[in-house]
């Protein structure tokens, strides 16, 4: 069974790029064969243990990122790249902690025009972890997150295969 996980690195808890992300991940899952309900990590919600020296929350939420064959991240655009919490996060992963995962980048941007750092930038991070970044990422505006059916389809459709293929040969 294919160990799926969305990883949502917004500032506020239970936010609309989670339910955006979430969306994400149902559509690319079943066009993809991916049958398992993805676990959920949303980092707002373990906020300063982030920082603290151990916690077993911030533990457990690195083992079940570890242990992902997908992982889903979706970060708002902040300062022109992913957001800090993203980045204390997976800095807590080993060299290469990402070695057998198969990365699917998701952004939430305030102006598309300017969106393709924050993607190039994910898709850096998460690569230098050692994970297989799946073609092409998510990238959507602000204001589509309360309406992202018909974005997240058509991107489901074109990301799919490729996730598909990827997924089979990592198992």
């Amino acid at each position: 069974m294919t160990r799926f996980t969305v990883l949502v690195a917004a500032p506020r808890s239970r936010s609309a790029v989670r339910d955006t992300a979430l969306r994400a991940a149902s559509e690319v899952a079943s066009r993809a064969g991916v049958a398992s309900a993805p676990d959920v990590i949303d980092l707002a919600e373990l906020g300063p243990d982030l920082l603290a020296e151990s916690s077993e929350a911030v533990d457990a939420a690195l083992e079940t990122v570890r242990r992902s064959d997908v992982l889903l991240v979706a970060s708002p655009q902040a300062h022109g790249t992913y957001t800090g919490l993203l980045k204390v996060f997976l800095d807590r992963l080993p060299e290469l902690g990402l070695g057998h995962t198969v990365a699917v980048p998701l952004a939430v941007v305030d102006d598309l025009r300017n969106s393709h750092g924050i993607e190039e930038d994910l898709r850096i991070l998460l690569a230098d972890l050692g994970a297989w970044v799946a073609e092409p990422g998510l990238i959507l505006a602000d204001d589509e997150t309360g309406r992202p059916d018909s974005v997240v389809r058509a991107w489901a459709d074109v990301a799919a295969p490729g996730l598909r293929r990827a997924v089979s040969v990592a198992a």
